[in-house]
């Protein structure tokens, strides 16, 4: 049988990197969408090693565009995040380091027309309904992706991309606090469920048996750690209104640390069966709201005082990311306006990613 071919870009967003492809291009049913990202990427195998995933979660994801026709965006970004070893599709979560693609990949794709030395894409987040900001560099009508940008987690320098979040607050469940509590008791340990462009739950490192201090791969091999975790994450699942998360990839689980390096707080990302390499940029936003909002389990740990708009210098496993948070307390209690984050993005490949006609045959 004849495979099925469909355009792409590949592309590196962030500290992530992944397949943008055209959404018009693609199945509209979710079922075998969903076959035909698990084929493209080669989920099943550790390294993906059927496929172009890169054997890790930053390197599973697809983010998948379409003119808006929300009267503010330009652009629609719908993203899946694709498992590794098990043929799973998310479609609930965004992710925020691909999304630092997908302005210049609109472009790239004809979707955007640039506007002069720099353009503005206005993005809506499908899967969360976010609205996002993104200054592209375009001198001469083209994406410029040299530049003297850097950020931790990604070799070498790019051309600096501007983000703005809004709408952030309440992504996937509607509410800051979606349980209701600023705190919760879960198996004995006090955890903060919080939702702000992804829900996480957050928790202090120490409450878990850790410094905060470790590497990724130290976290990754304690496996009672990931256990107690887990148990957590999934009855606060439950109670953030998100149903039976045992297959999701949301809500992300995150612990904190007093910074040590510099920053504003420490931070451990988990995705949530792995410890990020660095940071998601929908995480920092969330974390960082965590450790402003008065009464979390984050309280305390800041550096220092903070007023809005408040930049926070989050340090990670490979360095640090700054996240500027606008908000505002009403009667006591916190609102997020808007974040904002400076990324790089770059485009590696363009061409046709294949996938078995028995997977799909386009009609």
């Amino acid at each position: 049988m004849i495979q099925t071919s469909t355009p792409f870009i590949f592309m590196r967003g962030g500290s992530s990197r992944g397949p943008y492809l055209n959404r018009a291009d693609l199945p509209e049913d979710l079922d075998v969408l969903s076959k035909v990202l698990v084929s493209m990427v080669g989920s099943g195998h550790p390294f993906n090693i059927d496929g172009i995933g890169g054997g890790t979660a930053v390197t599973t994801k697809v983010a998948m565009l379409s003119r808006s026709d929300d009267e503010w965006a330009d652009v629609d970004y719908f993203f899946a995040q694709v498992g590794v070893e098990e043929q799973l599709v998310d479609f609930k979560p965004s992710c925020g380091n691909i999304l630092v693609g997908v302005g210049p990949a609109a472009i790239e794709m004809g979707l955007v027309e640039p506007t002069g030395d720099t353009t503005e894409v206005r993005i809506r987040a499908v899967n969360t309904g976010s609205l996002v900001s993104e200054i592209v560099q375009t001198p001469g009508g083209m994406v410029q992706y040299d530049g003297e940008a850097v950020i931790d987690g990604v070799p070498g320098s790019a051309a600096p991309i501007q983000l703005q979040f809004m709408k952030v607050e309440g992504s996937l469940t509607g509410a800051l606090f979606p349980t209701g509590k600023i705190v919760e008791e879960i198996n004995g340990i006090s955890v903060t469920c919080i939702d702000v462009a992804m829900p996480m739950v957050i928790g202090r490192a120490q409450d878990f048996g850790v410094t905060g201090y470790e590497t990724a791969a130290e976290l990754d091999a304690n496996h009672e750690l990931l256990d107690r975790m887990e148990a957590v994450r999934l009855i606060a699942g439950e109670r953030m209104g998100l149903g039976d998360v045992t297959k999701s990839v949301t809500p992300k689980f995150g612990l904190l640390s007093k910074a040590r390096n510099g920053g504003s707080a420490c931070v451990r990302y988990f995705m949530p069966w792995k410890c990020h390499p660095t940071l998601a940029v929908t995480g920092s936003q969330c974390i960082a709201s965590c450790l402003l909002a008065p009464g979390t389990i984050g309280e305390g740990l800041l550096d220092k005082a903070y007023t809005s708009p408040a930049k926070i210098l989050l340090e990670h496993p490979m360095g640090k990311m700054e996240v500027v948070i606008e908000y505002k307390i009403d009667e006591g209690h916190f609102n997020v306006v808007s974040a904002g984050l400076l990324r790089t993005a770059r485009k590696l490949a363009t061409g046709e990613v294949f996938v078995p006609g028995e997977v799909w045959t386009r009609n």
